[in-house]
């Protein structure tokens, strides 16, 4: 090999090397995670009011921020659970791509950002909720609740039913009751939504030690606990009309989704031994599309 094209290679690797940890940086983040937190932030701050463009940019960049350091400080936390479950043995921590020291120092660095950019761009009650939000994820679930209960997850969704309340204070500086009750109908999805796909992974759950509720309540509790949390959430859903912040629409749609929400549930808890799997895969994916769409269908609700 020449002295040129030795140069070259070096060069190519070095590119390489810094995509992989620009990506690894990235999946530090949770991005897939985020995805649909920030989507409820767009719909919250359109229910709230008439926000500006650059305003929702403003907000959607901070909440990213935000729950990026978050998603980062808990690779750094969960490391060692990681290494034991197929799922995330390949992440940038335990497969030793990105080093602890390196992803502390960028959690953090996104999290003082997160902070600057809300408060300058969009207020100081939006920058404060979306810090809080972090805390609650860093700490409330992942230091005290996920290895000591198997309710971690009840009230560790207190973290992903934020974004409401950032959107509201973003467009109204306030937190007013209708971003209460958005906070509420989040926090009472989270349970089905999560142990839908925790049933999945008992397995790796048990060998990590990580106490989730199939762990230890077995999969046909979780399974009722599943339809019995569904029922509730479709129960809070309808708060918003009963108040009258939400019109017929709202309520026949809340209904139709909820209802399909229900069913599959009920599916859930009454399947036979070969078939839960593929039902909770289902009643998991369902319930992704469900916040969005009941979400969405508030915003259309009030501008029809």
């Amino acid at each position: 090999m020449s002295l040129a094209e030795g140069a070259a290679a070096a060069q190519l690797a070095r590119r390489r090397r810094a995509a992989q940890v620009a990506a690894d940086l990235l999946d530090l983040t949770k991005p897939k995670v985020q995805t649909l937190l920030l989507l409820i932030t767009v719909f919250s701050m359109y229910v709230a009011g008439s926000p500006s463009p650059l305003l929702v940019l403003a907000t959607c960049l901070g909440g990213f921020l935000s729950a990026g350091a978050a998603g980062a400080f808990n690779h750094v936390l969960d490391r060692d659970i990681d290494r034991l479950m197929r799922r995330t043995a390949n992440r940038p921590l335990p497969s030793g791509r990105i080093s602890v020291p390196v992803a502390l120092a960028f959690a953090s660095a996104l999290a003082l950002l997160s902070v600057l950019e809300l408060s300058l761009l969009v207020n100081p009650l939006a920058a404060a909720l979306s810090f809080a939000g972090l805390l609650a994820y860093v700490l409330l679930y992942t230091v005290v609740l996920k290895r000591r209960t198997p309710q971690n997850i009840v009230w560790g969704g207190v973290a992903g039913a934020v974004p409401p309340l950032v959107g509201f204070a973003a467009v109204k500086g306030a937190v007013t009751p209708l971003a209460f009750l958005l906070f509420l109908i989040v926090f009472f999805w989270t349970p089905p939504h999560f142990w839908s796909l925790s049933l999945l992974m008992r397995e790796e759950y048990a060998r990590a030690g990580v106490p989730m509720l199939p762990v230890v309540r077995g999969e046909r509790e979780t399974r009722r606990q599943i339809l019995l949390y569904t029922v509730l959430l479709y129960a809070i859903t309808q708060l918003p009309f009963c108040a009258g912040a939400m019109g017929p629409l709202y309520l026949a749609g809340s209904m139709v989704l909820g209802g399909l929400f229900i069913v599959g549930a009920w599916r859930l808890h009454r399947a036979p031994e070969d078939r839960w799997r593929r039902r909770a895969i289902g009643l998991y994916l369902y319930s992704l599309a469900y916040l969005a769409l009941l979400f969405g269908t508030m915003v259309v609700d009030l501008r029809v």
